[in-house]
């Protein structure tokens, strides 16, 4: 089952004409939020990301943002109105960034 927080508020933004197409996106994204089509980065689904702010970190040319840690707060408090584990999606250890899950 794909995690999804809340729909439609997600500040995550790609300005397509600044991607090179490199591919850091997809590759640091613990969600799988991009693909590369046609040598551009394209978002699947937005309302995918948990704002952990990976891509916007790891992309060299600034086609990228998002106001990182607000998806990791909202995976907490799910997990409190859930009465389950506060998560924000990344418990594999090789998709933690160096400080931590987020």
């Amino acid at each position: 089952m794909k995690t999804q927080y809340l729909k439609d508020v997600v500040t995550l933004k790609l300005y397509e004409n600044q991607c090179t197409g490199c591919g850091w996106c997809v590759k640091v994204c613990p969600h799988n939020v991009f693909v590369i089509t046609d040598g551009k980065a394209r978002i699947i689904d937005k309302n995918d990301c948990m704002e952990c702010g990976a891509c916007a970190k790891n992309c060299k040319f600034g086609a990228i943002y998002v106001k990182s840690g607000v998806g990791c707060a909202a995976g907490i408090i799910n997990g409190i109105l859930t009465n389950s584990e506060p998560s924000c999606g990344c418990s594999d250890e090789s998709k933690k960034s160096k400080s931590g899950c987020c």
